[in-house]
C-alpha cells in the first residue's frame, strides 16, 4: 500500500493572491497532491499566522507548507510546533529568526527597489486607529515585480494585487519553524523585492536545500515547474 501523499498548502505573499499559484497548482494536480492555496489575509504577521494555522490544524495528514515572499515569514510562525508538518517551501521567501521583520531583511543586503514603487493608502483600523495599506504602483509593477512575465499578464495581476499593512512588513517573527522542521528554499536570482543575497544568507543559516533559478520575484507565475519540482522533492523527503 502506497505512502499517503502530503496535502501541499500553498501560501501567498503581499501585493498577490491566491491565484499567483495557479500554474503550480496545475503541476502539482497532475501529480495527484492535493493542495490548498490559503487566502492570506496580510494584515499582520501575527494575526495572519494564527489564520494560517488554523487551517492547517483543519487537515489530517501530512502537510508540505510552501510561502512566497511575506508568505514565508507567515509560515515559519504558523507551522511551529504543529508535528504533521513536514517540511517547509521557501519562495524567494524571507525566512526571519525571532525578532526579525521582514523590513529588516529585505535591507540587510543592497538591491530591493521596492520601497521607491510602493503607494501607501491611509485606512481606519477597527479600534479607530490609523494605518496604510500598501501597494506597488501598477505603472511600475512589472518591472519592480515579475520583470520575466508577459506584460499583459502582469497588467492583470497589478490591477488584482493585494494590499499588504505596513505594519505586516514590520512586525518581529515569533520562534521559526525552520529551525526545527526540515526546509527547502528557491532562490530567484533577478528578485527586485527581496536580493538573491539576502535570499541566500537566509537560506544557509536555516541549512536549508537550495535551489537557484533565474527569474523575477514573481517566480511562481513565470516558473511554475521550477517551483513544483522543488515542492515535490520536499514532498518526497518526507515519505
Amino acid at each position: 500500500m502506497s505512502a499517503q501523499k502530503p496535502t501541499i498548502v500553498l501560501v501567498h505573499g503581499a501585493f498577490a493572491d491566491s491565484s499567483s499559484w495557479n500554474g503550480v497548482v496545475r503541476k502539482l494536480r497532475s501529480h495527484d497532491y492535493p493542495v490548498v492555496a490559503a487566502s492570506n489575509p496580510l494584515r499582520g504577521l501575527t494575526e495572519d499566522s494564527a489564520y494560517v494555522r488554523q487551517l492547517l490544524e483543519s487537515i489530517d495528514g501530512p502537510v508540505v507548507l510552501v510561502g512566497h515572499s511575506y508568505g514565508g515569514s507567515v509560515i515559519s510562525n504558523a507551522a511551529t510546533g504543529l508535528g504533521h508538518v513536514k517540511a517547509l517551501v521557501f519562495v524567494a521567501a524571507f525566512l526571519p529568526d525571532e525578532g526579525e521583520s521582514a523590513v529588516d531583511l529585505s535591507g540587510k543586503f543592497p538591491g530591493s527597489t521596492l520601497g521607491e514603487t510602493l503607494r501607501p493608502v491611509p485606512v481606519t483600523l477597527p479600534g479607530g486607529g490609523r494605518a496604510a495599506d500598501l501597494y506597488i504602483e501598477q505603472s511600475r509593477f512589472h518591472q519592480q515585480f515579475a520583470a520575466d512575465v508577459p506584460e499583459e499578464t502582469t497588467a492583470v495581476m497589478a490591477a488584482t494585487q493585494r494590499p499588504v499593512a505596513d505594519a505586516a512588513l514590520a512586525e518581529g517573527a515569533s520562534a521559526p519553524a525552520w529551525k526545527d522542521i526540515p526546509s527547502w528554499v528557491l532562490v530567484a536570482a533577478e528578485d527586485r523585492n527581496i536580493p538573491a543575497q539576502v535570499q541566500t544568507y537566509m537560506a544557509e543559516r536555516a541549512k536549508a536545500t537550495v535551489v537557484h533559478v533565474t527569474a523575477s520575484h514573481a517566480v511562481s507565475v513565470s516558473r511554475p515547474g521550477d517551483v513544483a519540482r522543488l515542492i515535490n522533492e520536499a514532498a518526497q523527503a518526507t515519505g
